[in-house]
């Protein structure tokens, strides 16, 4: 397997995540972003993913974009380490809280979306800091409500992480929205329940394996 991956990315940092803790081996090939107007933006990467984003995971029966749909891939295709729950309304609690990042979080503080709010908007960066501050905090708001009442209701619904006391698909997105989060000035540590399951995965080497800063194309120090 290859990914196609840029170090900062919270999608492609989901499935760095995913791929760790089922223990598989892939090719990591980097997507940088930023250099020269972007290379997702180039003929090359489009063939593969015409939407210009990642993370891309090509296979055997060829490429897959959308994390979501990866994570999903993984799981029915490796099911032996699952990261989806046995019963079918916890999975339901699972993806529900990953869609609840990924579906109402991340589109908002994508980078497309700042560079046309900075570029075609006019919007200066102290307007644009208040934009995602103000929708990725709303955002993890939510998600620590669902989590604590999710717990108070039913303690399989709760445990040591988003959903029971395994990971699952929740955790592994999770895990890159609070990363995303402290750069755009909102800190997790405001959402107890988030910052517990937060330090708990990054406590696993699968979740410290992806972290940003542990990937080849990351600049030195991070930025």
């Amino acid at each position: 397997m290859k990914l196609y991956s840029y170090w900062r990315s919270s999608a492609a940092y989901r499935v760095r995540i995913a791929l760790g803790l089922k223990s598989l081996p892939y090719e990591y090939v980097a997507v940088d972003l930023l250099r020269d107007g972007g290379d997702q933006r180039r003929a090359e990467y489009l063939r593969l993913n015409p939407g210009g984003r990642v993370p891309t995971l090509v296979v055997e029966g060829g490429a897959i974009v959308q994390s979501m749909a990866i994570l999903e891939w993984l799981e029915e295709r490796f099911p032996a380490i699952p990261l989806l729950p046995a019963e079918a309304f916890q999975r339901a609690r699972v993806r529900g809280l990953a869609q609840m990042i990924v579906s109402d979080i991340q589109p908002l503080q994508n980078l497309s979306v700042t560079e046309y709010l900075r570029n075609e908007g006019g919007w200066p960066p102290e307007r644009v800091s208040a934009w995602l501050q103000r929708w990725v905090g709303a955002g993890l708001a939510a998600v620590e409500q669902s989590l604590q009442e999710s717990a108070q209701a039913s303690p399989s619904s709760g445990g040591s992480f988003c959903v029971g006391d395994m990971p699952t698909l929740a955790d592994a997105c999770l895990v890159p929205q609070c990363y995303a989060a402290r750069r755009f000035g909102v800190d997790p540590a405001g959402f107890p329940r988030i910052a517990a399951i937060e330090a708990r995965c990054l406590a696993l080497e699968a979740f410290a394996a992806a972290v940003p800063e542990r990937q080849p194309d990351a600049p030195p120090g991070g930025a």
